[in-house]
């Protein structure tokens, strides 16, 4: 599985929301800026991710966007599966009726034990994870 932009800039976006949790709502240029995104772009990733409820938007001269809900309740694969859809390498895996041989396809099972680590590795990663990473790798760096 190869991530298009939209589901990095989509989890980059949401990590520098919850990095600034609690803060009140962040301008979609404040978040673009310090994630090198163009707002336009950054705007468009946005969209699908309020319309999941992961995040709101307030309006006016104080608004922007936060999370809706806390960093240690968002997951990896609620961001992913909301910007990529499946996170499955090949149809067949999804959609056994796709292909004729599926039920005889010993590789559709390696795809299909793929599909399940890659799931069980988002599923398992909050932004909460993802912030104290992100510590400690600021940390490493200023000690470095």
């Amino acid at each position: 599985m190869k991530l298009s932009t939209r589901g990095r800039y989509a989890t980059r976006a949401l990590l520098d929301l919850a990095l600034h949790f609690g803060e009140g709502p962040l301008m979609v240029k404040d978040i673009a800026k310090r994630q090198e995104v163009s707002d336009r772009y950054l705007e468009q990733i946005l969209t699908p991710l309020k319309s999941a409820g992961l995040v709101r938007v307030v309006r006016g001269a104080r608004g922007g966007f936060s999370l809706a809900r806390p960093p240690s309740e968002i997951k990896l694969i609620d961001i992913i599966q909301i910007m990529e859809g499946s996170t499955a390498p090949v149809e067949c895996v999804d959609h056994a009726d796709c292909c004729t041989r599926s039920e005889s396809c010993v590789t559709r099972e390696v795809w299909s034990e793929l599909k399940q680590a890659i799931n069980g590795v988002l599923e398992s990663t909050t932004l909460q994870h993802l912030v104290e990473r992100h510590m400690k790798a600021e940390q490493r760096a200023s000690n470095g």
